[in-house]
């Protein structure tokens, strides 16, 4: 009987996790900035300056935060897999005892556990202790450069939404069309971030929101009031 392949959602979470989050910060750093710099009554060259020098910098910024952060997870799942192997060189035996004990406590009688403890590592022996020792598997371990990349693509996607808008848009509907067309952006990224992970979509769609329409509500204050200050 052919095994039936089920579609399951975590080998997506190094790239979608990087992803959303770039382009969320895109969408709503970006609406921000550009809403603060209009509402200090700014030239539309000085709105689109700030808007691009905003997207270039969170783009750098996020692919750099990205990468060193999943460098770092990276790391230790490699220093994890190094002390594996050593040990499965120096001490092959007890190894094969420790995967025995580890099927074992999920509920296999210890001579089934052991058999299959003996039978898996007929294979490769670090790949089923990275497995099912560590938790690591190939198809979930840190990409650091799929993360950066990931994100800072994501995050220029994100920030071309509000910068175009408010660039583009006459002066008398720039500000509200921006902010209503950042929500939608929100909530469609919102939508489809919880769908591909699996989570209820008006929940994800609906927060996303929200948290977007109070970050502009402030910024745009700030900026109102800074440009009648200075």
């Amino acid at each position: 009987m052919p095994i039936r392949s089920e579609g399951h959602l975590s080998h997506r979470g190094g790239w979608l996790r990087a992803a959303v989050l770039g382009a969320n910060d895109g969408i709503l750093s970006t609406a921000g900035l550009v809403l603060g710099v209009a509402a200090a009554n700014s030239s539309t060259s000085a709105i689109a300056t700030a808007g691009i020098a905003g997207l270039v910098a969170g783009a750098l910024s996020m692919a750099a935060g990205e990468f060193v952060s999943v460098s770092s997870q990276r790391d230790v799942e490699m220093a994890d897999l190094r002390l594996e192997r050593r040990e499965l060189d120096e001490d092959p035996e007890g190894e094969l005892h420790e995967l025995a004990g580890i099927y074992e406590a999920r509920g296999l009688s210890p001579e089934l556990a052991h058999r299959v403890a003996v039978e898996l590592s007929a294979g490769d022996q670090l790949a089923v202790h990275a497995r099912d020792e560590l938790g690591i598997e190939e198809d979930t371990m840190a990409r650091p450069a799929q993360a950066a990349w990931s994100s800072a693509a994501s995050f220029s996607l994100g920030a071309a939404v509000p910068l175009l808008t408010i660039t583009l848009a006459p002066a008398g509907v720039r500000v509200p069309l921006t902010v209503a067309l950042t929500l939608i952006a929100l909530a469609a990224l919102g939508a489809v971030g919880a769908r591909l992970g699996g989570a209820p979509l008006a929940r994800a769609a609906a927060r996303v929101s929200a948290w977007g329409a109070v970050a502009m509500v402030l910024t745009y204050a700030i900026g109102a009031l800074v440009g009648t200050a200075v």
